[in-house]
C-alpha cells in the first residue's frame, strides 16, 4: 500500500458546523460546473464556487414562525422580531443534495432540518445576478433570500437522496430518519400548475428497517433496473422495493393511513448480510452504488456498489451479491464516495476515517492512501470546479478550526505501483535511444546497468 502526497489545495471560511450529510458537490446553476454546498446547523445555505475562499451565495432556512403569546414549542435556535411579536426557528439542517427533484430538466438544491422542513432553492437565476453586479458577495434582500418552497414532512431526518429509483424516468426523493424509517416522495403538480410554488412534496412509500440507516443509494440490478439500497449495521445493507400502490401516493408527506388489518408501513424490504463472520453486527455502515466500470454499457448490467463500516471493513460487491474484494484497515470509517481519479472512466472507491486517513482502492483492489492533516469533521469527494474552469476530482475535507479545504489535484496516472524501467519501456523512442549507445535492448541487465548509472554515478569529467 503506497502513500500519497497531495499538497494541492484551496483553504474555505466556514465558520459553523455542521451534520456529516450537509456537504454535497453539485452543479446549483445549471452551468455544466460544480459548486460545493454546505448546510451548517444554524440554518444557513452556503455555496462555494470556484477557489473564492467566501461563500458565492448564501441563503437561511427557516423553520416554524409562531406567536410569543402562544404556548408553542420550537427548536433551540430562535430569532424574535419584536414589532410582529413572532418567533422564527431557524432549522438545523441535517442533509443537503442537488438534482431534478422537480422534474424540469434542471438541478435545484434541496436543504432539509432536523425538524422537518423541506427547502428548494432554485439557484440559476442567481447566476445572473451575480453577473450584472460589481461585486460577487452582494447584498441580497430579505424576499431573494427566501427558498423557492418550503414544505414541512416527518421530522428526524439523517441522509437524502435524489434519483430515478423505480425506472420510470423521473427523479424522487429519498429520506432516511433516525428511527430506521425510509420515506420516498415525488413532486407532483396540478395539471393547471403553472408554477413551481403550486405543486409539493407527495408520500410514495414508507419502510421500516431493522437497523439505523447511514446511507442511501442506488445501484443497477441483475437485470439492468434501478435498485433503492440502504446500509445496515454489520457490513450489511438492503434491498427497498419500490411497488407504488394507490394507498401509498395518497399523502401530502404526512403518514399515510394504514389499511384495515395492515400492520403500519410497508415491509418490502430484502436484508442482505455481506459475511457470516460479523466480529460486531451493530457497527455503522456506510454504501456506495452505480460505481463505473469505464463505460455505460458495462456499467448499466450487473451495477458495482461498496460497503465500509467503522471498525476499518471495506469491500466492492456486484448486484448478484459476488464479493469482488475484501479489505480490512486499522482505521474508524465513517464517509464512503466514489470519484475516478485516474481519468479511465472508471471509478475508484474512497473511503474517509475520523482522523483523515483517506483510501482510494480500484476494482482490482489496488489501495494507495493519503493523510490528511486533521481530524474530520465532514467529508466527501468528486467533480468541482476549484482551478483552470472545468471540473476536476477533488477530495474535501471538513475541519474543527472553521475551515473547509479541497484538494483539487488527486489525478493520478496510474493505481498500481510501477517502475522506472517499465515506464520507459513504454515510451517508443526508448528502445531507438538504447540502440544509439550500443545498448542491447533485449539485455535486461545491460539496460538496468545504464539506468543505474545514469542515475547514481557521479559523471566523469
Amino acid at each position: 500500500m503506497r502513500s500519497l502526497n497531495y499538497v494541492q489545495r484551496v483553504s474555505l471560511d466556514f465558520a459553523g458546523t455542521l451534520f456529516p450529510h450537509a456537504i454535497c458537490l453539485g452543479d446549483v446553476d445549471n452551468d455544466s460546473l460544480n459548486e460545493l454546498i454546505v448546510g451548517d446547523t444554524s440554518g444557513k445555505l452556503l455555496v462555494y464556487k470556484n477557489d473564492d475562499s467566501k461563500p458565492w451565495i448564501t441563503r437561511t432556512c427557516v423553520g416554524m414562525v409562531s406567536n410569543r403569546n402562544q404556548n408553542t414549542v420550537v427548536c433551540e435556535f430562535i430569532i424574535c422580531f419584536s414589532p410582529s411579536h413572532k418567533c422564527v426557528s431557524l432549522c438545523q439542517l441535517t442533509c443537503v443534495a442537488v438534482g431534478d427533484v422537480c422534474n424540469k430538466g434542471k438541478n435545484f438544491v434541496v436543504a432539509v432540518g432536523a425538524e422537518g422542513w423541506f427547502h428548494l432553492f432554485d439557484l440559476t437565476a442567481a447566476t445572473a445576478s451575480k453577473a450584472d453586479s460589481s461585486s460577487q458577495h452582494e447584498f441580497m434582500s430579505a424576499d431573494e433570500q427566501k427558498p423557492l418552497f418550503t414544505q414541512h414532512i416527518p421530522a428526524n431526518t439523517k441522509v437524502i437522496l435524489i434519483s430515478d429509483i423505480d425506472g420510470d424516468g423521473r427523479c424522487e426523493l429519498v429520506v432516511g430518519y433516525t428511527d430506521r424509517v425510509v420515506r420516498a416522495f415525488r413532486w407532483e403538480e396540478p395539471s393547471d400548475g403553472s408554477d413551481l410554488g403550486s405543486g409539493q412534496l407527495v408520500l410514495l412509500k414508507k419502510w421500516l428497517l431493522e437497523g439505523q440507516v447511514d446511507s442511501l443509494s442506488v445501484n443497477p440490478g441483475p437485470e439492468g433496473l434501478p435498485e433503492l439500497m440502504v446500509s445496515q449495521p454489520g457490513c450489511g445493507y438492503a434491498i427497498l422495493l419500490c411497488s407504488w400502490t394507490q394507498q401509498d401516493s395518497s399523502g401530502s408527506g404526512e403518514e399515510a393511513p394504514a389499511t384495515p388489518g395492515s400492520e403500519g408501513p410497508s415491509r418490502d424490504v430484502i436484508l442482505h448480510l455481506t459475511t457470516g463472520r460479523i466480529h460486531n453486527k451493530n457497527v455503522s455502515t456506510h454504501l456506495i452504488g452505480s460505481i463505473s466500470k469505464g463505460s455505460k454499457e458495462e456499467s448499466s448490467k450487473c451495477g458495482l456498489f461498496a460497503l465500509c463500516t467503522l471498525d476499518g471493513t471495506l469491500k466492492l460487491m456486484d448486484s448478484s451479491e459476488q464479493l469482488l474484494w475484501s479489505v480490512q484497515v486499522d482505521h474508524q470509517l465513517f464517509a464512503l464516495q466514489k470519484l475516478d481519479v485516474t481519468g479511465d472512466g472508471r471509478e475508484e472507491v474512497v473511503a474517509c476515517a475520523w482522523d483523515g486517513q483517506t483510501y482510494i482502492i480500484d476494482h482490482n483492489r489496488t489501495v494507495v492512501r493519503f493523510q490528511f492533516d486533521e481530524n474530520v469533521n465532514a467529508f466527501c469527494a468528486g467533480q468541482y470546479t476549484c482551478k483552470e474552469g472545468k471540473n476536476s476530482p477533488c477530495l474535501v475535507y471538513v475541519s474543527f478550526n472553521h475551515k473547509i479545504y479541497v484538494y483539487w489535484k488527486v489525478k493520478l496516472e496510474r493505481m498500481e505501483s510501477t517502475n522506472l524501467l517499465r515506464v520507459l519501456e513504454e515510451k517508443p523512442e526508448f528502445k531507438s535511444r538504447l540502440k544509439l549507445l550500443g545498448v542491447d535492448t533485449e539485455d535486461p541487465a545491460a539496460v538496468r546497468s545504464l539506468v543505474a548509472n545514469v542515475l547514481y554515478k557521479d559523471s566523469q569529467t
